[in-house]
């Protein structure tokens, strides 16, 4: 197949925070400097340590978003040991970093990616998007695309081999509403089944609803510096787990 002539873009993470930090940070670096030509030593010394905490802060977020979570997601697709011929399917897929990471392991089987294609966390995040992305990556043959709340999604009882989401479930603004999430997803799966969840926020809510659910093998675990969202205050924790039997 000939590669076509772009290249997948999958944008950032909640843009606005990162060009919030991106404004603070110049902002309190260039007060610093505008502070130190008066010599006022000790103000400058303070707004310059406030400019590279914040400094810092964006480029911590900024390695998350743009590397960072493609890397924990290549060991954690890994760690599934996939036939290559599972039907997959990722819950919040967005612009499709996982769908695709996900579809390019599975040469004999499927990747769906079921999206509600809102656009507050990514611009661009529609259908076209993916699909654009999908011919760059040379996967557009191993994935569906379903629009759908993952709180009631459109597929029957146990149809998937594998359940993924990236940094979604926590956009589900009611408790009520992330735990449903979660019932779905088992529902979905096939007795036996894998799920695998990377989030922020009450990670472990989400191991007691699966616990509550009959899930079995659960593990929670931090992924480490590669995705943290400007600092280790704002943690991703991997949520794993296998559907009951």
């Amino acid at each position: 197949m000939i590669a076509p002539p772009w290249r997948a873009s999958y944008g950032v993470d909640a843009p606005s925070v990162l060009l919030l930090l991106g404004v603070l940070a110049v902002g309190y670096l260039a007060a610093a400097l505008v502070v130190a030509l008066f010599q006022q030593l000790r103000p400058s010394l303070l707004l310059l340590l406030i400019g590279v905490v914040l400094a810092t802060q964006f480029g911590l977020f900024l390695h998350a978003t743009r590397r960072g979570k493609f890397r924990v997601w290549a060991r954690l697709l890994d760690d599934l040991e996939l036939r290559g011929d599972e039907r997959l399917l990722d819950m919040g897929c967005g612009r499709g970093a996982v769908l695709l990471a996900a579809a390019r392991r599975l040469p004999a089987g499927c990747a769906v990616g079921l999206d509600l294609w809102c656009s507050a966390d990514h611009c661009e995040n529609t259908p076209a998007t993916v699909e654009r992305n999908a011919l760059a990556e040379n996967v557009a043959d191993r994935i569906e695309l379903r629009t759908g709340d993952m709180t009631r999604m459109p597929f029957p009882d146990g149809v998937f081999d594998v359940v993924v989401s990236s940094l979604a479930i926590h956009d589900i603004k009611t408790a009520e509403g992330r735990a449903a999430a979660l019932r779905e997803a088992c529902r979905v799966l096939r007795p036996g089944g894998k799920l695998v969840i990377v989030d922020i926020g009450d990670t472990r809510a989400y191991r007691a609803v699966l616990a509550a659910n009959g899930a079995t093998a659960i593990t929670l675990r931090p992924v480490g510096w590669q995705m943290w969202w400007g600092g280790p205050w704002v943690p991703t924790r991997a949520l794993t787990a296998t559907a009951p039997g």
